[in-house]
């Protein structure tokens, strides 16, 4: 992680509400290259609106988003792919009857100058772009409902990454994989990561976070309760700043932490 550089992603003062409530209350987070920032906190705390704001799915009503230092305007999730902003949603959104090239390329297949799918070239940048992801992947061939979950996220990684993602968003990756797929996400993330890609990891499984992520932010109630580096905090004081908006010493408050009567 180099942290010299100009952050990928600044969100300052991001705020929404629905019906009334505040889903996201002044929340500001920042992004590094090479860095995993994971988002924490019970459902309903805010994590995942926050970060559909900036994928583009909901449209905030204040605060500012930065990428590469220059404010962004993401008003739908196309202007977030513009920006190189790409989400791997849990459910993965793959096309199961297909392979993985046939995958990599959905809506944006290259075709020949005959009209007819060029499933060569299609084949041939799937296998340079899973080469540097996943070495090991060689079923290209087959459906990818034949693969295993973590060869199915390594397609959706590839997917994201071959039109230049420089920032990912994982929403739970590793929920429903047994601990062998565990592993082999690690592996994937720890590649992107060297890569200079930037990750908002979403995830209830606080071993994950701790094996995956630099730093962590917690939110309670739509506020950030506190960030801080993963090497900085024990899993008990992230749960502590999760179950009741406890700050520990190590972490930097938001305005969600919890402020002790004098």
């Amino acid at each position: 992680m180099d942290n010299h550089a100009a952050p990928l992603v600044e969100m300052r003062d991001i705020s929404i509400a629905f019906g009334g409530i505040r889903a996201v209350d002044g929340a500001s987070i920042d992004l590094y290259p090479g860095e995993v920032v994971a988002l924490l906190g019970h459902n309903g705390a805010g994590k995942s609106t926050l970060i559909k704001i900036l994928s583009g799915a909901y449209k905030r009503d204040a605060g500012t988003i930065l990428v590469n230092g220059e404010e962004a305007s993401i008003a739908n999730p196309r202007d977030a792919k513009k920006y190189g902003i790409e989400t791997i949603y849990q459910t993965l959104a793959l096309a199961d009857n297909v392979d993985a090239a046939a995958n990599l390329f959905l809506g944006r297949e290259i075709m020949t100058p005959f009209g007819t799918l060029d499933d060569a070239a299609m084949e041939a940048k799937a296998r340079e772009v899973m080469g540097r992801l996943n070495p090991r992947f060689q079923r290209f061939k087959e459906p990818v409902v034949k693969l295993s979950g973590g060869q199915r996220q390594s397609v959706a990684i590839a997917r994201a990454i071959l039109f230049d993602a420089r920032i990912l968003i994982m929403d739970e990756p590793t929920a429903a994989l047994g601990p062998q797929e565990t592993a082999q996400v690690s592996e994937l993330v720890m590649q992107l990561k060297k890569e200079g890609i930037g990750i908002f990891l979403i995830s209830h499984d606080i071993h994950d976070v701790f094996d995956l992520a630099d730093r962590v932010c917690v939110m309670k109630n739509g506020r950030v309760v506190g960030t801080a580096r993963t090497s900085d905090v024990t899993q008990d004081e992230v749960l502590g700043m999760i179950i009741l908006g406890k700050c520990p010493p190590g972490a930097v408050p938001g305005p969600g932490a919890m402020t002790l009567a004098a």
